[in-house]
């Protein structure tokens, strides 16, 4: 088990525009409030291999500045970022696995991405959604230890974003790799069974609640 300490403070950028006095006198805002009231994001978790760590809340609560910490407080050799996959462009998908056809295609099952037509296709050419699966295909064949995610499954259907939490939470157990994952989204919650929910607001520490007993 690894326990993380997190804590991420944005102090405020002065110094105030012309409309910007304006807005503060119609609120009744002061110069020293603005700065004792700057966005302090803190954290302490518990993560264990294996784990699916769900960080969730509204949008610009402070989800996507807790992954970043989290993926800080981790070595490069041992964590993959979605967001850091490139996208071949000379490369059909199936080519851009160093395993056989049989494992590559087993790997691409996993995150819905097996249809022929997407198989043969180039990454580059593949539509956003498709695009979202090959690069979550391409952190599994990586075989690192802690998968990073901001806006898991957000650009995917219902159907296919609960299939593809369903199959990372059996691939999660089976291989016992974590997976560090954040997004807005709570209907695919009961498919991704996640182990440790992170819920963030707008203010004051994120709300965090373990699957069983630690």
């Amino acid at each position: 088990m690894t326990t993380f300490d997190l804590s991420k403070r944005f102090p405020w950028q002065g110094p105030l525009s012309d409309k910007g006095v304006q807005v503060c006198r119609m609120f009744g805002l002061t110069t020293d409030r603005l700065v004792d009231r700057v966005p302090t994001h803190r954290c302490r978790l518990e993560i264990r291999p294996g784990n699916i760590v769900y960080l969730t809340g509204p949008s610009g609560s402070g989800k996507s500045v807790l992954l970043r910490e989290l993926e800080a407080a981790v070595p490069k050799s041992q964590r993959v970022n979605l967001a850091r996959i490139k996208l071949p462009t000379s490369r059909m998908v199936i080519d851009c696995f160093e395993t056989d056809v049989v494992a590559s295609l087993k790997t691409l099952s996993v995150v819905g991405l097996s249809e022929v037509f997407a198989v043969l296709n180039r990454p580059c050419h593949l539509s956003e959604g498709q695009k979202y699966r090959f690069r979550l295909a391409q952190a599994l064949a990586t075989e690192k230890r802690f998968v990073f995610a901001d806006e898991f499954c957000s650009a995917l259907d219902r159907i296919t974003a609960a299939t593809v939490a369903f199959n990372i939470h059996k691939f999660a157990k089976r291989t016992g790799r974590t997976f560090i994952l954040a997004s807005s989204r709570d209907d695919i919650m009961i498919d991704l069974a996640p182990d440790v929910l992170v819920i963030k607001d707008f203010s004051g520490p994120a709300e965090v609640i373990y699957k069983g007993v630690r």
